[in-house]
């Protein structure tokens, strides 16, 4: 969404690029020697180590993946028919999972179990609630990223540029705003979050493939248009709804319509609120100043 809010393209490759991040992270651990043929790491601070180097590193290359990506495949094309930049995109999107395919193979890995995770039931009137430790990870990561990323956009001058940017891109460039190095970063700094949600992901996942990510479009994009487009505060708020509904639809249904809970609301947002949860907020006045 934030990618889209700049530059008005759908990044198809998105689910893809996180898949890589998840390969990354295998290797980096892999380094350390850890694999799924032995038990957990038992020191803590050999944990946070391993996490400290996984981290950093894929979200590094995811980062770096990104910027390449747009001046590849998407840059040569911002003058040219819409029709051709979201071919490019889905182009792009068969690459990454060739490559991703010859790196790892097309079978199912598994991240390794580097530290034990615990169950937590709670007793809640008649049933319970169970929280795993690894989705107790999740959570601070994804609040403390979310925090971050709003810092950042409300409050640097780049955060900035890149508002007023999205806003108008022609107004922008003529209040000395260099634009070319402001996509560069929003794609950088999509590729580094979507980096770090593949290390999440494949956490918290039994089996991935070179195919998984790219299952993750149709909520990818659901949550997109659901919080309202170039919006990353309601991309954030339609992650959490699409969540919510998704898992409950789970429960209560069957696990396998999660996918197609997505693509509903997808629909039904476009037909009743297209603009999304969160209408457009930036002004030509608020980029002017």
């Amino acid at each position: 969404t934030m990618v889209y809010g700049i530059i008005e393209l759908i990044n198809f490759a998105h689910g893809d690029i996180f898949m890589l991040g998840s390969f990354t992270a295998i290797s980096v651990v892999g380094v350390f020697g850890i694999n799924n043929q032995q038990t957990f790491l038992t020191d803590p601070l050999a944990v946070v180590g391993v996490l400290l180097v996984a981290f950093p590193v894929t979200m590094l290359v995811t980062g770096l993946l990104g910027v390449v990506i747009e001046r590849v495949a998407y840059r040569p094309l911002r003058n040219a028919p819409k029709l051709a930049p979201l071919i490019s995109a889905i182009g792009v999107s068969y690459i990454l999972q060739n490559i991703g395919e010859d790196w790892r193979g097309p079978s199912q890995i598994s991240f390794p179990a580097i530290f034990q995770d615990n169950i937590y039931k709670f007793a809640i009137a008649d049933g319970s609630v169970i929280i795993r430790s690894k989705s107790i990870l999740l959570l601070i990561v994804s609040v403390t990223l979310m925090a971050l990323l709003t810092l950042f956009v409300q409050r640097t001058k780049l955060g900035k540029a890149m508002r007023a940017t999205a806003s108008d891109p022609e107004l922008a460039r003529n209040c000395g705003i260099a634009t070319d190095r402001v996509i560069d970063l929003a794609w950088a700094l999509s590729g580094t979050l979507c980096g770090l949600a593949g290390v999440i992901l494949v956490m918290n996942v039994t089996a991935f493939t070179d195919t998984t990510g790219s299952q993750f479009l149709i909520p990818i994009i659901a949550v997109a248009v659901l919080g309202g487009i170039g919006q990353p505060y309601g991309a954030m708020l339609g992650a959490l709804v699409i969540g919510i509904v998704s898992e409950v639809a789970a429960a209560v249904i069957n696990p396998d319509y999660k996918d197609v809970v997505a693509f509903v609301i997808l629909v039904i947002v476009l037909l009743v609120r297209p603009q999304g949860i969160l209408s457009e907020i930036a002004t030509r006045k608020e980029v002017a100043a």
